[in-house]
């Protein structure tokens, strides 16, 4: 990156994290999450002038959700099969500390790719329902529908009880 791009490093630094996190909840891998960010980020880059004078952090998470149900939609797994073995050495989760019920975050793994894009995008990045519409591409009809059933569906695979905490 150059300085003919002033603003993009900064974007990256502070929101970075953020749009990882995104990028985590629409994978469900840290590695794959890592990749998707990478490569939206690399589309934007040439485009950062434009896209900087208007909502950048609205554009890359737009460009994130589209980029993986591209992905999703070719079976993209970024890895090529090789005869060996390669040595592994333990690489942390960056998200291995994140205060979200593991059997809530399976379950979200779980649901469709719309639905959890609905969920990611409404529940975690706060967005409302004609934001979440603008960056799927759809109505806020099918948003509110597609919400429905990712809580049906969640609401089946995370019983209450794990949900609530000392009966609370």
């Amino acid at each position: 990156m150059s300085a003919a791009t002033p603003g993009f490093e900064e974007f990256v630094a502070a929101r970075g994290p953020r749009l990882l996190r995104v990028a985590w909840l629409l994978t469900g891998d840290v590695h794959l999450a890592e990749d998707l960010l990478q490569t939206v980020l690399a589309k934007v880059w040439p485009k950062w002038r434009r896209i900087a004078a208007d909502n950048p952090e609205a554009y890359v998470r737009k460009a994130l959700v589209n980029t993986h149900a591209s992905w999703w939609r070719r079976r993209w797994r970024g890895e090529v099969p090789h005869d060996e073995v390669p040595d592994v050495t333990a690489v942390p989760d960056a998200f291995e500390g994140i205060d979200l019920e593991q059997s809530l975050a399976a379950a979200v793994r779980r649901l469709p790719g719309r639905q959890r894009a609905v969920v990611v995008l409404r529940y975690f990045e706060d967005l409302s329902v004609e934001d979440t519409a603008e960056v799927l591409g759809c109505t806020a009809g099918t948003v509110k529908s597609q919400a429905s059933k990712a809580l049906r569906t969640l609401q089946s695979l995370v019983p209450r009880t794990e949900l609530v905490e000392d009966g609370g």
